[in-house]
């Protein structure tokens, strides 16, 4: 895969819980005009767990139709099954993606060494043709394939030359630079360090695979590539200016109950669905079992959407011009804020 900024697309729904299929038009379109590498479908912040293979099939058909020749298009294809991960990169090959991204096996907990031979020689081997991306994130899926069956993988598999990583571990990052060689590519599943792990000499990140890229598209792209052509100092500026979004892939507040105080952690893309709604742009609800964030959490949301404003107006412009809206109004004007929350 090219270097760059991928946006990890929302699926917008209506209060139905059925796809938008309208609104997920704009969002590939508003997606495309800032500038985007590229368009990761069906990934878990577009609430993949929660579709039918219908639907998720349905989803990448119209993602790839609508970025032909646009933008690159990157098809979640990924399960703790390797037969219907075969079928999923099946359906995504025939649909003419550029690249299909697969998670490890979750809950199953599968070894590394049976996720590299079991799960993705297998599925690489029988499409050849088409890119495949391993997603490292064990916070989630409760396995890892480690850098050492990483760095086999893609010896074995030609058609294996870039990971997601997302565990948060930089130790981790190191030793799949150190093992794949300089020219495999790391892309970054974690908006917050993304700036951290692109400039670390010993990891040397090329992108990323973003879920804040859903709101702020050319500021994120914008980041990435000045990293690559070594405009340390003007990336910088514009991570500063998006740290406070950065910060809310997960929120986790500490809730008062009868029985005690608790923590809640509300996790993508439960916090990013709330500020779209805050700002006016398509996304509906979360998909059940994935509900609302708490009036505390979405306090922290708020808060950071009008820091941002107040700081770097620039940075929502684009939402602004392309879907309609007056961003001071959405952040201020509360009929944006109804049944946006749970009472603990």
């Amino acid at each position: 895969m090219e270097q760059g900024c991928y946006t990890a697309l929302i699926t917008p729904f209506n209060t139905a819980g059925e796809l938008d299929q309208k609104g997920l038009g704009q969002l590939i379109d508003f997606q495309i005009q800032n500038g985007i590498t590229g368009i990761l479908a069906t990934g878990t912040t577009g609430e993949s767990p929660t579709f039918k293979w219908k639907e998720h099939d349905h989803v990448i058909a119209l993602t790839a139709k609508q970025t032909k020749g646009k933008c690159l298009c990157i098809a979640g294809t990924g399960s703790n099954n390797t037969e219907e991960a075969i079928m999923g990169a099946g359906h995504a090959v025939k649909e003419g993606v550029d690249a299909i991204l697969m998670v490890d096996p979750y809950y199953n907990g599968p070894s590394s060494l049976e996720i590299r031979k079991e799960y993705y020689e297998v599925v690489a081997k029988q499409y050849p043709e088409i890119d495949i991306i391993p997603y490292i994130i064990p916070g989630r899926t409760g396995a890892q394939m480690l850098p050492q069956d990483l760095a086999i993988l893609s010896q074995n598999c030609p058609n294996i030359t870039s990971v997601k990583e997302a565990t948060g571990n930089l130790a981790n990052m190191k030793l799949v630079r150190q093992y794949c060689g300089n020219t495999f590519n790391i892309l970054s599943g974690d908006d917050a360090l993304v700036y951290d792990i692109m400039t670390d000499p010993d990891i040397r990140a090329c992108g990323c695979i973003s879920v804040m890229a859903n709101i702020v598209p050319k500021f994120m792209t914008q980041m990435v590539e000045q990293i690559n052509r070594g405009d340390l100092g003007g990336a910088l500026k514009i991570r500063t200016a998006l740290k406070p979004l950065l910060d809310l892939v997960v929120v986790t507040t500490q809730e008062d109950t009868s029985f005690g105080p608790v923590n809640c952690r509300a996790r993508n893309p439960l916090p990013l669905k709330t500020m779209m709604q805050i700002l006016g742009m398509p996304s509906g609800p979360c998909r059940k079992p994935l509900g609302k964030m708490t009036a505390k959490g979405f306090k922290i949301v708020l808060e950071a959407l009008k820091q941002v404003h107040g700081d770097a107006p620039e940075l929502f412009s684009p939402i602004a011009d392309f879907f309609r809206v007056d961003i001071a109004d959405r952040l201020n004007n509360t009929e944006y804020r109804k049944n946006l929350w749970y009472d603990y």
